[in-house]
């Protein structure tokens, strides 16, 4: 994977930028504050002068002797002078020329949780675990909905079943005429709206409640817990390394004292020690300074893979996020297109009223009723003497 790393090793590889090819054996590295150095591979001479072609391995007895070379005691300060937050390193603020982000403008999430964090309660939170609580919090939030949505289809079941038995009451059952035929169709028209609200109910269930149910099934939370423990386990391994690292720079400074102190006593004669001795504790010393170089070779090398792993699976949990969006935004979408169908039904079933209401004729209605009803159309005259 092709990705621009952080600042994360004690020193930097330089060979890319030189414009001059260095003499066989030798390596250049940018310390954390800019410098460049020079590293011999064979002999693990540092210096801060470029070495000529000219330039011969040194021996060992004297290789740290020279005013341009680097000590073991400068190689130390180089691999620490870069700050390590809970064993991971970072580049020095105020040295370091300003990061790019893997992807600007963007906000993604593999550009801004290297860090950890604390939790209100005060316990140490890595940055990737506050990305899957983000995952673990929308399969939480897409439950709730699908628990939203499960109730407004009981309120529309309900409200079907009230409607169903209202139009059935028998009230005003006699009324007649042609304002008897309007409130006919109005009481019909309630169950007609009962089986459109029965409907909506059950598209609810089928196309927007299920899919919100099945999105992310059981797998989900166990595809989580598997990028849990692989980071997690990169990141144990990189502190593993990192106290490997804290190990072997104490045990080279114990032998730089050592030898420190024995060339003192045998420059004022405190000591019978013989150059030998003398020999003895700067081999000591300089593979102290060997095995610190492979420490933290080896931690700079779990770093970057916990790095890669890192910008890898948080990119996967966004994707994982813009679909989790991008679906329930459809889902929704539905919702509101069966919501307006229920209206358009809902609409269709009072026409008929509405129809049979401008149709409603009082003086029809008296005729109607007259007829029916009569008594007799003679009407009473005075009485004759």
């Amino acid at each position: 994977m092709q990705t621009q790393q952080p600042v994360v090793s004690c020193s930097m590889p330089a060979e890319e930028i030189e414009s001059v090819s260095l003499p066989v054996g030798w390596k250049s590295y940018i310390s954390p504050e800019g410098r460049k150095y020079y590293v011999n591979t064979s002999t693990k001479e540092t210096t801060w002068e470029r070495p000529s072609t000219s330039t011969t391995s040194p021996k060992a007895s004297g290789s740290h002797q020279h005013s341009g070379k680097i000590s073991h005691c400068e190689l130390t300060f180089l691999c620490f002078i870069s700050p390590q937050i809970n064993c991971v390193t970072f580049p020095v603020s105020m040295s370091a020329p300003e990061q790019q982000l893997l992807k600007p403008s963007e906000w993604s999430y593999c550009d801004y949780f290297w860090a950890d964090k604390r939790d209100p309660q005060g316990a140490t939170v890595s940055g990737f675990e506050v990305l899957l609580q983000k995952q673990l919090k929308g399969k939480q939030m897409q439950k709730e909905m699908a628990e939203f949505i499960r109730e407004r289809i009981k309120i529309e079941e309900e409200y079907a079943k009230n409607l169903s038995k209202l139009s059935m009451f028998p009230m005003a059952a006699q009324e007649e005429g042609t304002l008897g035929e309007a409130w006919a169709q109005l009481k019909k028209s309630l169950a007609d709206e009962a089986e459109v609200h029965l409907k909506f109910s059950s598209k609810l269930q089928c196309e927007v409640e299920k899919p919100l149910l099945t999105f992310r099934g059981d797998n989900f939370k166990k595809d989580m817990k598997k990028y849990d423990h692989h980071i997690a386990d990169l990141r144990k391994q990189l502190v593993s390394r990192y106290a490997a690292v804290e190990k072997a720079r104490k045990a080279l400074a114990d032998r730089q004292k050592d030898l420190e102190v024995k060339t003192q006593q045998l420059e004022i004669k405190l000591s019978n020690k013989t150059e030998e001795d003398i020999k003895k504790a700067r081999r000591k010393s300089t593979q102290a300074g060997d095995d610190l170089m492979r420490c933290v070779d080896l931690y700079n090398q779990g770093q970057s893979k916990w790095f890669e792993e890192m910008v890898t699976t948080s990119l996967e949990l966004e994707r994982l996020e813009v679909e989790r969006v991008e679906t329930i935004q459809q889902l929704l979408r539905q919702y509101t297109t069966l919501r307006h169908e229920t209206d358009m039904f809902n609409q269709s079933t009072m026409e008929p009223v509405d129809q049979l209401l401008q149709s409603v004729d009082p003086a029809k209605d008296r005729e109607l009723w007259v007829k029916e009803h009569k008594t007799g159309d003679l009407r009473p005259v005075d009485m004759d003497i």
